[in-house]
């Protein structure tokens, strides 16, 4: 069996968010030129969809010899249909991967030239327009890869040190040449899932970002509220058999290892007979505070199975038909085919809107000063009538919270025949990639706000030198850019700045 290089989901981070370059072993580009070779000995003679004939419905059409480049040239072209606002760079580079990972494979049958020229794209920051509607998931993301192959063959526009420009202006000043087609490459490069498990792996990694954040503001939340701590036990939770559940509990005990704030159950309820009528303390807290671990649980497994999927994707050969060496046949099938990544996306923004479903309730707990008990509303630091603290950002998780909501509907079972009913049940990935990736940024919006309400509650009840070590680091670190406010003043900025340190911090969870 035949190794060749591939991804894992560390090294799509460095490359996305490091710039780290890419580079390709000497033995994949010797089994890419082997499946080349194999395919321009192999279609003599042979009908062989895509190469001499048409496309789709047009399949059954026969395509003459002298034309057989043009038709490569045809489908770019007549795919280059996108609608919408231009796909984020950041996407845009993830998709130039998982479309590089197809062909590391080594089962496409295209010419080096185009592997390299990705490559070069890829490592030099050149990133093709590519419109945010027009895939429907099967023959993959064919109208948005149609997109990303037209500048590839030097048409188009590209996103370029901070401005659009004309692909073959940029080509040139980088001393690139378009790619020429040789055999199939048109369909190759247009074929296949890589826009949507490209969008999916940025989620994916912002996901699990947000995840970590869930369990830090959760642990501080019951720092607040001074919760009894068994909530994070390892007896408590390692009888409930899910591997979710206990890791979130195990990172929940580690964060808040060294906190003055929670409490010991077994120190004041278990420690002599107690008389009262009435507890002053919880005895136990809001489920929001109380049932952490059974709620990012499953979250975390989701975001492991997703993780599983992507990064098969990700290196799996996903165009049609697969040219195979090793077997000296070329099969015909639906490689192209997105429900993986469909169903997983769905998945993975239900997940993160139960994240921020939570984190909206931990707000309103701070926020509610008849539920807490202990802090002013809506942390408000200032004159009770005069100021009005956090109020109105209330208004602004809520309505975000509610917008994650809906969109966590299923994609995946909105299937419509198109293409003369040829694609007659299709996977709808790249609108689930993208719904998901739109939940993604307004979970980061919520916890923002969370964040903020929280560094305030801390404030207002002075027990910084009692936090946990970790904690009270993270406190440290917002404050340096989000210093305590006592007077009303606006606020979009500071979410703003808010967003981008919880998207790039790194955490030690």
């Amino acid at each position: 069996m035949r190794v060749f290089n591939t991804f894992s989901l560390d090294e799509v981070y460095r490359i996305l968010f490091r710039n780290e370059p890419l580079e390709i072993a000497e033995n994949t580009w010797e089994a890419i030129d082997r499946c080349f070779e194999f395919l321009q000995n192999f279609t003599s003679n042979k009908v062989i969809y895509g190469i001499n004939t048409g496309f789709g419905p047009m399949a059954q059409w026969r395509i003459e010899d002298q034309s057989l480049k043009d038709l490569q040239y045809n489908i770019i072209r007549s795919h280059s249909t996108g609608a919408g606002k231009p796909v984020e760079p950041l996407y845009v580079k993830a998709a130039m991967i998982a479309r590089l990972g197809t062909f590391l494979q080594a089962e496409s049958g295209v010419h080096r030239e185009l592997v390299e020229l990705l490559v070069e794209f890829i490592n030099r920051g050149i990133y093709p327009m590519i419109p945010e509607h027009g895939s429907v998931g099967a023959s993959g993301d064919l109208v948005q890869l149609a997109h990303m192959a037209l500048t590839l063959i030097g048409e188009g526009e590209v996103w370029y040190r901070g401005e659009w420009r004309p692909t073959a202006e940029v080509l040139e000043e980088n001393g690139l040449r378009p790619f020429q087609m040789r055999i199939r490459e048109g369909l190759s490069v247009t074929n296949g899932t890589s826009m949507m498990t490209g969008i999916g792996l940025v989620n994916l990694i912002y996901a699990r970002q947000l995840l970590k954040w869930g369990v830090v503001t959760s642990v501080m939340m019951n720092e607040i509220a001074a919760s009894y701590d068994d909530l994070m036990s390892e007896v408590l939770n390692g009888v409930k058999r899910h591997r979710g559940q206990q890791e979130v509990a195990r990172m929940m005990r580690e964060w808040v290892a060294g906190s003055r704030c929670v409490r010991k159950r077994e120190a004041e309820l278990y420690d002599r007979k107690h008389d009262e009528k009435v507890f002053e303390h919880k005895v136990q807290a809001y489920y929001s505070l109380r049932c952490v671990p059974q709620v990012l649980g499953p979250v975390f497994d989701e975001l492991e199975n997703a993780e599983k999927v992507l990064i098969d994707e990700l290196n799996s050969a996903c165009d049609n038909p697969i040219v195979d060496p090793d077997t000296e046949n070329i099969y015909h099938g639906g490689n192209f085919h997105g429900d993986y990544i469909s169903y997983e996306m769905d998945k993975l923004k239900i997940a993160v809107t139960k994240l921020v479903m939570l984190t909206e309730r931990q707000l309103n707990y701070l926020f509610h000063d008849r539920i807490n008990g202990i802090l002013p509303p809506f942390v408000n630091l200032g004159v009770l009538g005069l100021n009005y603290g956090l109020q109105a950002s209330q208004f602004t998780a809520t309505s975000t919270t509610a917008e994650c909501q809906t969109l966590s509907m299923p994609m995946c079972v909105h299937s419509i025949p198109n293409n003369n009913d040829n694609q007659d049940v299709v996977s709808m990935g790249t609108n689930s990639a993208q719904l998901a990736a739109r939940v993604v940024e307004n979970a980061f919006q919520v916890m923002a706000i969370h964040m903020m309400a929280i560094v305030q509650a801390v404030d207002y009840l002075k027990i910084q030198p009692s936090l946990s070590p970790k904690s009270r680091a993270i406190y440290e670190e917002v404050r340096a850019f989000f210093p305590v406010f006592v007077e009303d003043t606006p606020k979009y900025k500071e979410i703003r700045s808010m967003i981008e340190f919880l998207k790039n911090k790194e955490l030690d969870i």
